[in-house]
């Protein structure tokens, strides 16, 4: 009975030895005569974790082979944070191919931080490797040109091209691609409003890139400048003669309103005088109105005679005669 136990514990251990052999080892054999050691149990403990075996040893195989160390449970725990071993891998041996100081953990933070975009941590090094042209504006874009007043008021419209590579130390949590054109086109609608004349702008165009590319416009950007060129110069319209006639508009706007208040003004001043002249000659007629009342109290009260009063008709006679003889006179004169 005892014998029967040992015989079974032994089948049982090598039928568990078998398994994992079937399993494991033939992905264990060819780390093995790769330089890549791996142990069974790491390979137990992936397959527990529910990670490919076959990507992890393939990836590790990879990088030893070209001299880059790189142990099991660092790219198990990259795959688990959701990033891609094999373009890490690729990354790393293209940057060393090339020089370029990339080490694991640094390519791992750009692989994640460029999750779910167009961009990967492959393409990061092949742009740090060959530069990039960024078209300013944007080709695909509506707009076709930055517009940009000199000082004597005509539009220059300006194209350029702006030469990057990608900056590994500061990918990660750098501005992209559209904070670099939206710089590059403060830059030039700044330098050409620095320009007294728009033949300087025509003359020299590349004093535009010298000023922008001065400004250290790829300062916390994920890329580096090398150079930014100016494609195409046109002139556009004279703004500022526009600015001016409009301005001359409206200042004979103004002019006309405030010629049409003075009008009005004069106006109602007028027809007050009018106004108050008709009040003046109604009082006259109102004093006049008094003067027979006041010959009737006279007359009443006796401080007036009838020959007082004949003498006054008289007079008043004689005058108004005296008048239109010497009215007469002047209009036969004339």
């Amino acid at each position: 009975m005892f014998e029967l136990i040992i015989f079974g514990t032994i089948g049982l251990v090598v039928l568990v030895v078998g398994i994992i052999l079937l399993n494991f080892g033939a992905t264990w054999l060819r780390a093995y005569v790769s330089g890549a050691k791996v142990t069974i149990i790491q390979l137990v403990q992936l397959q527990l974790r529910k990670i490919p075996i076959k990507r992890i040893v393939d990836s590790r195989i990879n990088a030893i082979k070209s001299g880059i160390q790189v142990s099991i449970d660092d790219l198990s725990s990259h795959f688990l944070a959701g990033g891609n071993v094999e373009m890490i891998i690729s990354a790393l041996i293209n940057a060393q191919k090339a020089n370029i100081d990339l080490v694991f953990d640094q390519a791992c933070a750009i692989d994640l931080a460029t999750k779910g975009t167009t961009k990967n941590v492959v393409d990061a090094v092949q742009t740090s490797v060959n530069p990039q042209v960024i078209d300013c504006p944007p080709s695909e874009g509506t707009k076709r040109s930055i517009d940009a007043v000199a000082k004597d008021g005509i539009v220059i419209k300006a194209r350029a091209r702006v030469t990057v590579r990608t900056n590994l130390t500061s990918f990660v949590g750098g501005a992209t691609e559209d904070t670099i054109v939206a710089r590059v086109g403060e830059g030039i609608v700044s330098s050409i409003g620095s320009e007294q004349s728009y033949k300087d702008v025509l003359e020299n165009p590349d004093r535009i890139s010298k000023n922008v590319l001065a400004k250290g416009l790829d300062s916390n950007t994920a890329f580096e400048i090398l150079s930014i060129d100016i494609a195409d110069v046109d002139v556009g319209e004279n703004v500022g003669a526009k600015l001016q006639a409009e301005q001359a508009e409206s200042n004979k706007l103004v002019a006309q309103a405030q010629a049409e208040v003075r009008r009005a003004a004069a106006v109602a001043q007028e027809q007050e005088m009018i106004a108050r002249v008709a009040e003046m000659q109604a009082k006259v007629v109102e004093a006049e109105s008094q003067v027979p009342l006041a010959m009737a109290e006279a007359f009443r009260d006796g401080n007036l005679g009838i020959m007082d009063y004949y003498r006054m008709k008289n007079l008043a006679a004689d005058t108004d005669m005296r008048s239109k003889i010497a009215g007469g006179d002047d209009e036969q004169k004339s």
